[in-house]
């Protein structure tokens, strides 16, 4: 169980890398028309999973590096795809 916060971030920015490996085209239509997190629900909520499972309860409670990676590994780096929300 990890329990270090550096850790714990370091799994949540790999699993938001694969999440964006394996899910190109549906990245691009979720950020097209602004839907990323419904189009991608699925996958979300199968990353989240695998995290909690490997991340200690109280660091999860208390942090929020998952949703972060999500935005700074994912999001942030798809700045460049044309969408009516940026």
């Amino acid at each position: 169980m990890i329990d270090s916060p550096e850790a714990a971030n370091r799994l949540a920015r790999a699993i938001a890398s694969d999440l964006s490996l394996y899910n190109e085209a549906k990245i691009k239509e979720g950020i097209e028309n602004d839907t990323f997190f419904t189009v991608l629900a699925g996958e979300i909520e199968e990353g989240r999973a695998h995290y909690a499972s490997r991340v200690d309860p109280k660091l999860m409670a208390s942090t929020n590096f998952f949703e972060r990676a999500l935005v700074d590994v994912i999001l942030a780096r798809k700045g460049t795809i044309k969408s009516k929300i940026w």
